[in-house]
C-alpha cells in the first residue's frame, strides 16, 4: 500500500454493510498513519469494473463480497485475479466456512474476513490487510488436505483468460452464445472460440459440464441453469 491517496473499493449489494465497511475503514484510518484514503463502491459486478476500467491504476485494494449481482460463487475473484493482478482482493462475505476460505485464497485472495466478526475484529482485519499482510480467522488450517479432484478443478480455472471467465460467468445463467456476444461486444464467432477454449481448459466436453464443473467448486453458488441451451 502507498503511504498517501490510499484507494479502497468495496464491493458489496448491501448499502448498510458497505457503510458498516467504510466506518471501518475510516477507523483505521484515524488510528494509523496510512495516510490519506479515498473510498469507492460497487453495489453489483457490472458497477465494480466499470469503476475498475476508470481507476484500477489507482486502486491498492479491492474488498469483495462474493454474493452480489453479476457474480457467484468464486467467478467475480476468479476474474479480478486474472484482469488486475497487481489489485489485492480481499474476500469479505457470509460464507465463511473452512473449504470456502481455503479456495479463496487459492484463487488469490489476500485475505479473507467473515461479515459475522464483530465491529473490533473488523477493524483489526482491515488494518492488517490495509498494512499489506494476509488475514485469515485464527482456526482456519489453509494446510489442512482437501480434495484433490477439486483442487486439480481450481488449477484449470485459474488458466481461464479474463474473458473466458465472463463468458463461463454468462454460460452459468443461460445465455446464448449471440446474447453473450451482444454483452461484450464481441462477435458471435469470437464467443464460440471462447467456449471451445473453456472446454478445452477444463476438461469437458460440453457447456452443461463446464458450468457444472464451475459450480462444484462452490456447491450451489454456481448454478448451471439453461446452459445446455
Amino acid at each position: 500500500m502507498t503511504a498517501s491517496a490510499t484507494r479502497i473499493v468495496i464491493a458489496d449489494d448491501h448499502p448498510l454493510f458497505r457503510r458498516a465497511l467504510r466506518e471501518a475503514v475510516g477507523s483505521v484510518v484515524a488510528e494509523t498513519s496510512i495516510g490519506e484514503t479515498s473510498i469507492g463502491e460497487a453495489g453489483s459486478f457490472e458497477e465494480l469494473t466499470a469503476l475498475l476500467e476508470r481507476d484500477a491504476d489507482d486502486t491498492d485494494l479491492i474488498l469483495l463480497d462474493l454474493s452480489m449481482p453479476g457474480i457467484s460463487g468464486f467467478s467475480g475473484l476468479i476474474y479480478l485475479r486474472a484482469q488486475y493482478p497487481a489489485i489485492p482482493v480481499v474476500v469479505v462475505s457470509a460464507s465463511d466456512d473452512s473449504a470456502t476460505i481455503r479456495s479463496s485464497m487459492d484463487f488469490g485472495a489476500s485475505g479473507f474476513i467473515p461479515k459475522r466478526f464483530g465491529v473490533d475484529t473488523l477493524r483489526a482485519a482491515l488494518a492488517k490487510v490495509m498494512a499489506g499482510d494476509i488475514w485469515i480467522p485464527a482456526d482456519v488450517d489453509l494446510a489442512a488436505d482437501g480434495d484433490p479432484d477439486l483442487a486439480r478443478l481450481r488449477d484449470r480455472l485459474i488458466t481461464l483468460t479474463p474473458q473466458q471467465v465472463r463468458v463461463l460467468m454468462m454460460l452459468s445463467e443461460g445465455l446464448l452464445n449471440k446474447q453473450i456476444a451482444y454483452e461484450l461486444g464481441v462477435s458471435e464467432a469470437t464467443i464460440k472460440a471462447h467456449v471451445s477454449a473453456i472446454l478445452q481448459k477444463l476438461g469437458v466436453e460440453s457447456r452443461t459440464q463446464a458450468v457444472i464443473a464451475a459450480a462444484r467448486i462452490s456447491g450451489s453458488q454456481w448454478r448451471p441453469d439453461g446452459a445446455a441451451k
